[in-house]
């Protein structure tokens, strides 16, 4: 038997059928680009783990040389690519990925899969496959995933628009409460004197696009200088605006809350495909840039953690832990359908990447102000289909920084006590939303989508202030609650069981610690005060 022709189940990368009518077999001539995650060459657990925050961060390429990927593996993985006529289309030792293209037949023979066509319901197509993938025996304990094979859409966009027509259409601005970014960075007491200067915030986007006239416009209504924004594009990935009915109002949502809260930061989008390649690919692009060198990330996408393979959890999750070991903050929207968070099996349920020890999740709140003060928040629960996202991770154990926090069992297994989402709440509610601009018109958009570039702005603004970046901040927070306004009022029990769970002092999985109070976040962040 030569090299490489023992095929084994990789272990984790085991899919489910889709939700989806089989249509036929793909051309075999079709052409793939997949993405082989390695893992990487010593671990970075002693370096950051859930209990202490990383004082001495590593540069980009001191990672690249100590955590990245074995050279000698990445050579592996070229020769088995050679032995099954692959090619090779880049390699990163940093990102510990390997991409390799080849037709449909190819790939089959690879990685020992059937590939199938499907389509949804909703007239959705997509290429797709059932249990595992194979790998080489030599490899199979190198390799932590192999992502493209499937390129089913794998998350959501967190947004809500408020005063959707029953035809599915945007109504423009009518009625309702908004408030601008810079409003809520006064109601909640941001930092001021900075403007984000000198820093990066990546956004990542899974589709939509953004046109430069909306910004220019919607910055000009705000009398704010119009922030840099720049469009990367990860595995064909395009800024390609549409329709405010579609992406286009995550992405708008997205560089308008971030641009207006740090108007002074480089806002860097990195547009992916809406699979799990894309997503992962997308994210170890913006951790280990070196041209952008982004500071903070804000995700506005996710879907519940039922719905990842066990590869992708856990090659996102190191992804994460990478970021935290480069300081580098990872700000991510819960969800925006209470604890069934769109899964319908009467089970409670978190968002997957915040539900990621190493990511800060974003829940959200309802807002009532009356001028510059808050008159009262609590927890954004107005339907079953448009509430706060929470509750406690059926994948992640509890992290050694909410030991102290009281977190509950989980309402599916009284006895499973594992990592509590979200971290933070702002306000989410679209009844009670942002105003922004969208493909020409002003709208009203909620959702915790929201709360992640408002928070990487915020990090942005404090980043600024220390003259370096926080980075992991979660053992500092959970350390120093009072940084945050409580909210104790509200549920977010949106399953067919009514399973949730309810707002409280202290921690809770509703909202988190609470709402950020923005200067006193900063002081106990280590910012140095402003003039």
């Amino acid at each position: 038997m030569s090299a490489f022709d023992q095929l084994v189940p990789l272990p984790g990368s085991e899919k489910s059928a889709p939700d989806a009518t089989a249509r036929q077999t793909p051309d075999p001539n079709e052409v793939l680009t997949i993405t082989v995650r390695i893992r990487r060459k010593q671990p970075l657990s002693a370096l950051v783990s859930t209990n202490h925050t990383v004082e001495n961060v590593v540069s980009r390429s001191a990672y690249a040389s100590q955590f990245g990927a074995d050279p000698a593996v990445i050579k592996q993985v070229e020769a088995f690519a050679t032995a099954y006529d692959l090619s090779l289309v880049e390699q990163s030792a940093a990102r510990r990925s390997v991409l390799l293209r080849g037709t449909v037949a190819q790939m089959e023979r690879a990685f020992g899969v059937s590939l199938t066509n499907y389509r949804t319901t909703d007239g959705t197509e997509f290429r797709g496959r059932t249990g595992p993938i194979h790998v080489p025996a030599e490899l199979v304990d190198a390799i932590e995933g192999v992502f493209g094979l499937d390129n089913r859409p794998q998350a959501q966009a967190h947004f809500q628009v408020y005063n959707r027509e029953e035809d599915g259409r945007i109504a423009p601005r009518a009625s309702g409460v908004s408030f601008t970014p810079p409003q809520l960075a006064n109601l909640y007491n941001f930092p001021t004197g900075v403007t984000g200067k000198g820093q990066s915030i990546a956004i990542i986007e899974l589709g939509g696009g953004f046109r430069k006239a909306d910004i220019t416009a919607y910055f000009a209504g705000l009398g704010l200088k119009p922030p840099t924004v720049v469009a990367v594009s990860v595995d064909s990935g395009l800024n390609a605006p549409s329709t405010a009915n579609g992406a286009d109002g995550e992405v708008m949502l997205d560089i308008e809350v971030a641009g207006a809260v740090a108007p002074g930061a480089t806002l860097v989008v990195y547009f992916a495909p809406n699979t799990d390649q894309g997503f992962l690919d997308a994210i170890t692009t913006a951790i280990h840039d070196t041209k952008y060198k982004p500071s903070v990330i804000s995700i506005s996408w996710g879907s519940a953690e039922k719905n990842w393979t066990a590869q992708a959890l856990t090659s996102f999750n190191q992804a994460f832990q990478a970021a935290a070991a480069l300081g580098i903050t990872v700000c991510a929207a819960a969800g925006d359908t209470g604890s069934d968070d769109s899964v319908g099996d009467g089970n409670a349920h978190v968002d997957f990447p915040a539900s990621s020890p190493f990511v800060l999740a974003c829940g959200g709140t309802k807002l009532t102000a009356s001028g510059n003060a808050i008159s009262a928040e609590v927890v954004w629960h107005e339907s079953k289909t448009s509430a706060t996202g929470g509750g406690i991770s059926d994948v992640f154990d509890l992290p050694d920084y909410q030991q102290k926090s009281h977190v509950p069992p989980s309402v599916n297994d009284k006895k499973r006590i594992g990592r509590g989402v979200p971290d933070v709440a702002a306000v989410a509610d679209p009844a009670t939303g942002y105003a922004v601009r969208v493909d020409g018109s002003n709208l009203i958009i909620g959702g915790t989508s929201a709360v992640a570039p408002l928070m990487a702005g915020l990090i942005a603004l404090i980043n600024q202030q220390r003259g370096k970046a926080v980075g992991f901040i979660h053992p500092i927070i959970y350390t120093n609650p009072k940084a945050f306004r409580d909210i104790t009022q509200g549920n977010n029990s949106t399953t067919t069981g009514n399973k949730g769970y309810t707002a409280a002092a202290g921690w809770d999985a509703c909202t988190g610690l609470g709402v950020p109070d923005g200067k006193p976040l900063a002081t106990v962040l280590g910012a140095k005060t402003t003039t």
